[in-house]
């Protein structure tokens, strides 16, 4: 007997083969046609053509627009553009393919900020590898979710060698990992696992010690759950990522559950008052959950002491979660890779590509230095990913059990093509060549008498002020917010600003590799202008006020 996966063929009755129904569609018009089956709107077999041509058609759009754009932003109008927006007539009849792209063209490409263009140093924004930008139309069209292996198959595997690839270079021998959205869900997935590992063992030590271990009197039994959590502290710098005060709200902890560790005069979390916090904390009757150290600081781009703060976790018996969004790419450059030495330290580690790897957004990882730490993630749901199948010696790698989220991009894809289109060494020295960038911009303003610097960056950030000698402290402090919207508005620089220890300074952040040094000295020219043409026009006001008075 000739046995199928579907039925036994022997047992088949001979009967007349099964006839497919006919099922009516709707036509262009939205009424019900016996046209076939097939609608040119989807892609597939039937409409490969139509989707070649579309490519194509979008391919050289951008091409050109990489080839021509001038400037970093539109220099339109936020009222303008918002008028735009609204003119479109979403609940139409559609237009059809060719018309849509020209309309979007028009709409979004012509009025994009382009982060490619030298100008453009304001945020964490990088050019991005080709590529990986070939990966993005392939995973977009192919439209693979990395949840369950029986929706991806090779795909998983192809994101679980890259997560084994990363712990092999943090130094996680039996670390594990996840591909994630970005650096705030990163984070907040590390804290998530490290408030359930400390809750657990918290939790043990009570049912352990319950004698000794009674709080509010002996009538009212061990610790609950809401208890602990009220006990909860996160340790971190004031220049540690907002994303870990979001994660300690998110997480139902205390307001005053993330304790400020006092920094150096670099900006650096000194180890000593960390170890001094975590002592307090503790006579204080409460429960360190977490440090969490910053390898890339946003604004100042510096690098915690990673090796002092890891002893200092480890006498403690800490969770230690470092930051390296924005620096783990370091690993992998080869003047700077020893500045994370101690990050093999770390319980986790936050890593986003789409920073420091050039990868399109999305594209970032949470790394476990301890597989078994991801189990407060793990749920079974028996349409996805059954228990029962994952107790099975041959289960399959459902990585919906440690991830967040559910449905998931194939982001992994454009790592993995572009380091083995690039390769991992040249990323690197890529990421050092923007460095260096910066540490020559730093000397540049270092020797201009109209320019304040702060600090000196282990990446690619410099923060400045402009500070004629003709304007007080108040003027410049006035100065920063209206240089950046001016410039951002005419659309010829987009430069970012920030706050530090109340004094407000203009910020560069340097990702491509392809600015020169002359390039940067342009967006510093128009620095200046714009802020002597600020100071002219107050002159101007302020005279016509002195004159109308008199």
């Amino acid at each position: 007997m000739t046995t199928s996966l579907l039925y036994d063929t022997e047992a088949t009755p001979t009967s007349a083969p099964l006839q497919t129904p006919e099922i009516p569609h709707p036509d262009a018009a939205g009424t019900v046609s016996d046209r076939g089956a097939h609608t040119d709107a989807l892609l597939g077999a039937h409409s490969a053509d139509e989707y070649t041509s579309l490519m194509h058609d979008v391919v050289d759009i951008l091409g050109e627009r990489f080839r021509t754009t001038e400037r970093a932003a539109s220099a339109k109008d936020r009222s303008g553009l918002q008028a735009a927006v609204d003119a479109v007539d979403l609940d139409t009849a559609g237009v059809g393919n060719a018309e849509a792209l020209r309309e979007v063209d028009a709409l979004y490409a012509d009025n994009a900020v382009w982060f490619h263009h030298p100008s453009y140093v304001a945020h964490l924004n990088c050019p991005v590898a080709v590529p990986a930008v070939a990966a993005e139309a392939m995973l977009a069209a192919i439209n693979t979710s990395v949840d369950t292996y029986d929706q991806s198959e090779v795909a998983t595997l192809m994101e679980r060698r890259l997560i084994d690839w990363t712990c092999g270079h943090l130094g996680f021998a039996g670390g594990d990992g996840i591909f994630t959205s970005g650096g705030t869900q990163s984070n907040l997935q590390a804290l998530f696992l490290a408030r359930e590992n400390v809750l657990a063992e918290a939790a043990g030590h009570v049912e352990a010690n319950d004698a000794e271990s009674r709080r509010g009197g002996p009538d009212l039994g061990a610790p609950n759950r809401r208890d602990l959590l009220s006990r909860l502290r996160i340790l971190a710098t004031d220049q540690a990522h907002f994303s870990v005060s979001r994660a300690a709200f998110l997480l139902g902890l205390d307001a005053e559950a993330v304790v400020t560790v006092p920094t150096d005069r670099s900006g650096r979390m000194d180890a000593e008052a960390l170890n001094a916090s975590l002592l307090a904390i503790q006579a204080n009757d409460q429960i360190p959950m977490a440090v969490v150290a910053t390898a890339g600081t946003t604004d100042l781009g510096v690098i915690d002491p990673l090796e002092t703060i890891a002893e200092v976790c480890e006498s403690a018996n800490v969770w230690l979660h470092v930051d390296a969004a924005y620096g783990g790419g370091l690993l992998w450059a080869p003047q700077r890779a020893h500045l994370l030495d101690g990050i093999s330290r770390a319980t986790s580690v936050t890593i986003d590509f789409h920073k420091t790897f050039f990868q399109p957004v999305s594209s970032s990882a949470l790394l476990i230095r301890d597989a078994s730490l991801f189990a407060p993630t793990i749920h079974h749901h028996d349409y996805l990913n059954p228990e029962a199948e994952a107790q099975e010696a041959d289960a399959e790698p459902n990585q919906v059990d440690k991830s967040l989220q559910t449905t998931r991009r194939f982001d992994a894809l454009k790592l993995w093509t572009t380091l083995r289109a690039r390769g991992a060494g040249e990323i690197g020295s890529m990421l050092d060549a923007v460095c260096d960038l910066a540490t020559d911009v730093r000397a540049l303003l270092e020797d201009q008498a109209d320019f304040e610097v702060l600090g000196a960056s282990d990446l690619s950030t410099v923060l400045f002020r402009f500070t004629p000698a003709t304007a007080d402290q108040v003027t410049c402090d006035e100065l920063v917010p209206l240089i950046r919207r001016v410039l951002f508005r005419s659309g010829r620089a987009a430069i970012a600003r920030t706050v530090i220890d109340g004094t407000p300074w203009l910020k560069l952040t340097l990702l491509n590799p392809d600015t020169r040094i002359d390039d940067v000295t342009a967006v510093l020219d128009l620095v200046r202008a714009t802020g002597h043409g600020i100071l002219a026009g107050r002159d101007l006001e302020d005279a016509a006020t002195e004159g109308g008075a008199a």
